[in-house]
């Protein structure tokens, strides 16, 4: 049995999942779901099956997973053993270079057209398990190096790749069944390279559309000049640091870009004159151990800077508004006391003392008992919050005595060309390593929420990052050789019966070829990923066994 939009259909033994899509004329399928996992249409029938659409978050990486070997496809047709290199999502769309290519309109329609051609062929995605050793031999043929090298570290004989177009490759999922599934797409050169747009998450029949991200480029830029200062792209060049031991100097190395850009923010600061500092970030993105290192190198320029919390104005629960489903939607900004937040703000730049709220979490109220506050004149007042660069924290007070940062961990390590780390599963790993050890969370519980949170974040943090003064990437290049020991094995223990088991599965693929490292004690107790593995100077928590 298929299930499709609330309506049950047939299956029988002994077809494919294609011939059940195919009879009823169910178009938009692009895979299904079997005892958790996501498989592809040519799969035989086993069992009921949920159907995968695009507004399926699997559908969604299965439809990205096939359109980026279609853009393979087309660019071994334009240009052949090109190296092309698939690197960061940029609104609803993934960026794209070639490199020593400079792009224009004229090769970017080529390239269209030819995806365009290769949808209407309508060919067939064919997956086949060979020998790891065949494969290797077949990228090093094509001088896909960074294919062989990451291979080397597969510990499983066999590999499944796809074929097709002349071509073959190895991705990390099902695909869909074949090309003319992968229709809607567009090209626009944007900074080094071009977007390659994904259908609109609200109407899949249309390429989703671009709206300009200048601050976010330069950062994505910014980041890829620390991958050649630290000579590292991939996941095999990290890999080799591991080995060889040479991964203490480059965290060295890696920590030290990260101190010289906050203290590059710290003086864009003062040169500002900026007296309140606004600190935004998605989940797991290191805000609060960013916002004690920037009051440091705040110090270091002669000020005493402040911290401020927002816990305190949240409104009653009751007054709370509701999400769809039904209960107090705590991560928008509706839910704290704007108006207060503003008025007090104000009396407080002018250096008046200020009787702040207390928050109690028990009652889920405001408490009776308030605190006094009075800050210096010429002190900076940090605050850090998913609604800190939302004018409606702080409509109020002037842009000039505001400074507002968006901070995020940016992966920008590849497992390979082809294949990228997404930021969100790499914020997820941190995620889960804090709430597991730190928080008593059990990791199929923090899975579980992750779709919540990301709802929330697309809701409320990412359409304001642009409005940002400065962006900061909280990604270190070296941390999953650091966070894998610490989730890898509950990760593996997960079942396939469990809701979350897909989402488990999907970051084991990718772990799998990550060495781990023991170097914990290279790591500054500063450093922002000791806000995930512990041992910060900055808190109190406790340092987890395995660090013991």
């Amino acid at each position: 049995m298929l299930f499709y939009n609330q309506t049950q259909y047939e299956a029988q033994d002994g077809e494919k999942w294609i011939d059940v899509c195919l009879r009823n004329g169910l178009s938009q399928v692009l895979g299904v779901s079997v005892g958790g996992r996501s498989i592809g249409l040519d799969s035989p029938v086993k069992g009921d099956a949920t159907a995968l659409t695009y507004l399926d978050e699997e559908g969604q990486r299965m439809y990205e997973r096939s359109l980026r070997f279609l853009l393979l496809m087309a660019m071994e047709a334009v240009m052949p053993f090109t190296r092309v290199r698939i690197e960061n999502t940029l609104g609803q769309g993934l960026l794209v270079t070639i490199q020593g290519v400079k792009i224009g309109d004229v090769l970017l329609n080529k390239i269209e057209g030819e995806m365009k051609r290769l949808v209407s062929e309508k060919l067939k995605l064919e997956l086949n398990e060979v020998p790891t050793k065949e494969a290797i031999a077949y990228f090093a043929s094509r001088e896909q190096y960074d294919k062989t090298e990451l291979l080397a570290f597969r510990k499983k004989p066999t590999i499944r790749l796809y074929e097709a177009g002349g071509i073959k490759n190895y991705f990390y999922g099902p695909m869909v069944y074949d090309t003319s599934y992968i229709s809607v797409f567009k090209l626009t050169q944007v900074g080094p390279g071009f977007l390659m747009h994904l259908p609109d998450s609200k109407n899949p029949s249309v390429p989703a559309p671009y709206k300009p991200m200048p601050k976010l480029l330069d950062t994505f830029a910014e980041s890829n000049a620390w991958l050649k200062i630290l000579d590292v792209q991939n996941l095999a060049d990290l890999n080799k640091l591991t080995r060889s031991g040479e991964i203490r100097e480059f965290i060295r190395v890696n920590e030290a870009l990260v101190d010289m850009k906050i203290n590059r923010i710290a003086m864009q600061i003062v040169d500002k004159g900026s007296r309140l500092v606004l600190i935004a970030g998605p989940s797991s993105s290191g805000k609060t151990t960013f916002c004690n290192r920037l009051a440091i190198a705040l110090r270091v320029l002669g000020k005493k800077p402040v911290k401020l919390s927002l816990d305190d104005y949240y409104l009653d629960r009751d007054k709370v508004p509701l999400d769809e489903d039904g209960k107090p939607d705590l991560e928008c900004v509706e839910a704290l006391d704007t108006a207060l937040i503003n008025r007090q703000l104000k009396l407080i730049l002018r250096g008046e003392e200020v009787e702040m709220p207390t928050f109690d979490f028990v009652t889920q109220k405001r408490s009776d008992k308030t605190h006094k506050i009075k800050v210096a004149t010429d002190a900076p007042i940090l605050i850090e919050g998913i609604h800190g660069l939302n004018e409606k924290l702080t409509g109020s007070i002037p842009a000039s005595e505001k400074f507002k940062i968006y901070i995020s961990a940016l992966t920008n390590i590849n497992l390979d060309d082809h294949n990228r780390i997404r930021t969100t599963d790499a914020r997820l790993i941190r995620r889960l390593v804090r709430d597991s050890f730190f928080r008593g969370t059990p990791v199929e519980e923090t899975l579980s929420m992750w779709p919540s949170v990301r709802r929330g974040e697309d809701r409320y943090i990412f359409p304001f990052q642009e409005q940002a003064d400065a962006m900061i990437n909280s990604s270190l290049v070296y941390e999953l050789a650091i966070m894998k020991k610490y989730i890898f094995e509950q990760l593996v223990k997960i079942t396939p019966d469990k809701p979350i088991y897909s989402q488990a599965r999907r970051l084991v693929k990718f772990l799998n070829y990550v060495d781990s490292a023991d170097v914990e004690d290279e790591i500054p107790l500063n450093s922002l990923l000791r806000e995930f593995v512990g041992g910060s100077c900055f808190y109190r928590n406790a340092i987890p066994k395995e660090e013991e």
